[in-house]
């Protein structure tokens, strides 16, 4: 999935990228690196010509009156490509005068040459010149370097330290001195800028423009092309694991190269959404605007350095030679990480913004001709809430559909994505909570699907209204993650099954009143086959559920044996030996949720509510930022999700990725908080905080682990997703 979600930015996406493979192949890039000195590219009037340059320029300006966000898509497009020239520093430029709303005459002698190609414009991120004032302008000197872009430049904006404060400027490079300097992007070079008592008249100082909305605008637009070139790499890597052969398989089968790949993946993921949330968030308040801002700085930058030295690592020999892209990549990532600054430093000023309150809600934006169907929704909810009684109101939502509004009636609401999270928005607001259906979450939509109408009859209400508890008979003490090898047997008998084997890993079993348990009913060729999937009743004959004891000393697990436990016919679900399709349907079920990387473990709201009031140096507020940015980048993935659920496309990689770093994301938070206490971490006092965090931080390693564990879930992406070849089977 690229940054845009909507049809008309993947057709956008669609033609850039098809310009870029006409007018910038890799010849053209390449004829860059030992040019001499840096030229306009012979492609610049034709890129004009397409409206890019101008495509988030006012129409009155000659521009195509488009927003930030379409220019994020063509950045990412342009960085896949390594388009060489000064497209970048031409758009920040102008994007920067956009922002200064009293420079009414700049904008008019400016923006039409920036958006039309007459004019390059840079922008100089680095500081190093003052001015004072002389007839109503500004006489400045000073040095600047790196400029980006400044060697082409006509016109660039740059910082100006003043008796007043920090003020910017709009200068033609005529009038300043442009000095090249051999730069790491060879591709796009940068200069060093002097100016040694240039006057700048009124008109083209950029009243109203700021440092921090010039930052912020640098990590939209840096941050868009870093994700472009993530995404190459990403693309690069796997290609070459599939088909690059080595003791006699594929790289890509090799589980270090695959998961390599994965995390690539993952890091290019939270690029784009972090990237995509900062786009949307430009015309937001200005706290909201320079959170959203800082995590794609973070974020971004550091996906695409990674991603290019892991693509390299996968390529191997070739990848470290001059002749292979790679190093083009690495080169352009390298270059856009230095000029934002360490990524640390943005972490730290998302950190700061956090704990001073600022928050960038992750939620749902539905037009307004949703507001009829909210309004109704909204008048039914408030008859639940209404309801004080919580066994009355459990019953009436499971009756009603509320608790799972997806499925199709009676069971839910046959509800649209758009619906469900119109639903789910009332239901939060008017606060009212509906029944833990716990285990029973995965059992429903399992019955509804393969259920006969008696089973469903039988379960599916009485579980709707909270009334049942279950359990889940899967795990094995030998088929945990790989769950298909599990040895439980059923046998034939009269009216029904005899089960006996062992399960392991079951939690709530010692309070369950049924069970989904799967055993092998006969022994197939495929390991997925000669599965049945059954529901027992926990109080049968035979059945003996052991706590297990875990390290944290709770037992909320179990082990559950089964001793030719009778399970009548009537209780199978689905074919017999057809009990794999029915457990993955289980497994994997999924509905549109509203966002939250929360979990079950301790989340964003722990670590906030952790830190507040407390005096960090800047490597801790850095981390804490770190994880702050990791926490807002999974409930975008989740959000974006939502919405490309709510438009009818099919979910890209942000389920499979969000489900990952979710847990992983729960994990890191309660390690950081427990070490953060100090010493006082290696006591456990009960009913005090020491007991609350290292109870945190203990069970917190079993999240990585349940439900697919980290390494498997790593195997899933880069086949499911990338397309590397699965495992070989033992013992071939």
């Amino acid at each position: 999935m690229a940054i845009g979600l909507t049809e008309e930015h993947e057709a956008l996406a669609d033609a850039v990228r098809g310009w870029a493979e006409r007018n910038a192949p890799v010849d053209v890039v390449r004829a860059t690196l030992d040019a001499e000195e840096e030229a306009r590219p012979a492609f610049w009037s034709g890129l004009a010509e397409q409206g890019l340059l101008g495509l988030h320029v006012p129409e009155e300006h000659g521009g195509q009156g488009a927003g930030l966000l379409e220019l994020a898509v063509t950045l990412e497009e342009l960085g896949r490509a390594v388009v060489p020239g000064p497209f970048l520093p031409t758009v920040l430029a102008s994007a920067a005068l956009l922002r200064a709303e009293q420079a009414v005459k700049s904008h008019a002698e400016l923006l039409p040459g920036l958006a039309d190609g007459s004019l390059i414009g840079a922008l100089s991120l680095a500081g190093g010149f003052t001015g004072h004032r002389a007839d109503g302008g500004l006489t400045i000197s000073g040095t600047a370097e790196p400029v980006l872009g400044a060697g082409l430049a006509d016109v660039i904006v740059l910082p100006v330290t003043t008796d007043d404060g920090e003020e910017w400027v709009a200068v033609d490079a005529a009038r300043l001195t442009v000095t090249p300097v051999t730069s790491l992007d060879r591709t796009r070079r940068v200069a060093r800028v002097s100016a040694d008592g240039v006057t700048v008249p009124a008109d083209r100082i950029l009243t109203g423009l700021t440092g921090p909305e010039v930052l912020d605008l640098a990590a939209l637009l840096l941050g868009a092309e870093a994700a472009g070139l993530a995404d190459w790499c990403v693309t690069t890597a796997a290609e070459y694991a599939k088909v690059r052969v080595q003791f006699g398989r594929p790289i890509g089968q090799f589980q270090g190269v695959k998961h390599k790949c994965a995390r690539m993946l993952i890091e290019l993921e939270k690029a784009r959404a972090a990237v995509w949330d900062a786009a949307r968030a430009s015309d937001d308040a200005a706290d909201e605007s320079a959170f959203a801002a800082g995590v794609a700085a973070a974020v971004a930058p550091d996906a695409a350095l990674r991603c290019a030295r892991d693509c390299i690592q996968v390529l191997g020999g070739i990848g470290f030679t001059w002749e292979h892209e790679a190093h083009l990549y690495l080169r352009r990532a390298s270059t856009l990480r230095a000029l934002l600054g360490p990524g640390t430093e943005w972490a730290g000023s998302v950190a700061r913004l956090a704990l001073d309150g600022v928050r960038r809600a992750v939620e749902v934006e539905l037009d307004e001709d949703t507001e009829p169907l909210r309004n109704r929704i909204r008048a039914e909810v408030e008859q639940l809430a209404a309801i004080t009684d919580d066994r009355e109101r459990h019953a009436k939502m499971g009756d009603e559909g509320w608790v799972f509004p997806h499925l199709p009636r009676p069971w839910g609401k046959a509800a649209s994505p758009m619906e469900q999270v119109l639903i789910l928005q009332e239901l939060r607001a008017a606060k009212v909570k509906g029944p833990q259906l716990a285990i029973g979450a995965w059992v429903v939509p399992s019955l509804v699907t393969y259920g006969t109408q008696e089973q469903q009859e039988r379960w599916l209400a009485p579980t709707l209204r909270g009334e049942l508890v279950w359990c889940q008979l899967f795990s094995e003490p030998g088929a945990g993650s790989d769950l298909a090898s599990l040895q439980m047997r059923a046998e034939r008998v009269e009216g029904g099954w005899r089960l006996t084997g062992q399960k392991i890993w079951t939690s709530i079993a010692q309070r369950a009143e049924w069970a989904i348990c799967v055993a092998r009913t006969s022994v197939e060729p495929k390991k997925h086959d000669g599965i049945t999937y059954f529901v027992v009743d926990m109080k049968a004959e035979g059945v003996d559920v052991r706590p297990l004891r875990e390290l944290t000393g709770d037992a909320m697990f179990n082990e559950v044996f089964l001793d030719g436990v009778f399970v009548p016919d009537d209780q199978v679900v689905g074919e017999v030996g057809d009990g794999w399709k029915v457990a993955r349907n289980t497994l994997s079920n999924e509905r549109v949720q509203l966002s939250s990387s929360q979990g079950l473990g301790a989340g964003t709201k722990e670590l906030l509510g952790f830190f507040q009031g407390k005096d960090l140096d800047p490597v801790a507020l850095a981390e804490l930022g770190g994880l702050l940015c990791q926490g807002q980048a999974i409930d975008l993935l989740g959000l974006r999700l939502t919405l490309k659920q709510i438009s009818g496309a099919e979910p890209g990689a942000e389920a499979s990725v969000r489900k990952l770093l979710g847990v992983q994301y729960n994990q890191e938070v309660a390690d950081f908080i427990w070490e953060a206490q100090g010493a006082v971490a290696a006591e456990e006092e009960p009913g005090q905080a020491t007991n609350i965090w290292a109870r945190y931080m203990l069970f917190s390693r079993s999240m990585t682990i349940y439900g697919g564990t980290t390494e498997v879930q790593l195997n899933v992406i880069a086949e499911r997703l990338l397309g590397l070849p699965r495992d070989p089977e033992p013992g071939k």
